[in-house]
């Protein structure tokens, strides 16, 4: 699987876990049309919900404050601008449990 296909799934599967918890179909529609995603930073793409940030994708392998992560590995967000420390899951792991509609899961 590659990159983007991965990116895209995660992107679905938030989707589906909002449409689990809201019942009432403008509200899914409104969620589905505020989820986005952003592709221009150097290290991580950004999915943001509205004007929040839910998360962050590694694009690359690297090291984020000596802890090392892997292309794919996803992040709860620490600020606008950058992830937290440690990863909480993979886009090309096929387990789907490292996060929610509201964003990756605590550790």
């Amino acid at each position: 699987m590659n990159y983007e296909t991965a990116l895209n799934n995660l992107m679905d599967g938030i989707k589906q876990d909002y449409s689990k918890w809201m019942s009432s179909p403008d509200m899914i529609e409104r969620f589905n049309s505020t989820l986005t995603l952003v592709t221009n930073g150097r290290k991580y793409d950004k999915i943001m919900n509205g004007s929040s940030v839910w998360g962050f994708i590694a694009k690359t392998d690297g090291i984020l404050k000596g802890i090392p992560y892997q292309k794919g590995d996803v992040f709860k967000a620490a600020s606008w601008r950058g992830p937290a420390k440690h990863q909480r899951g993979n886009i090309f792991n096929g387990n789907h449990g490292y996060y929610q509609w509201t964003g990756p899961k605590y550790l």
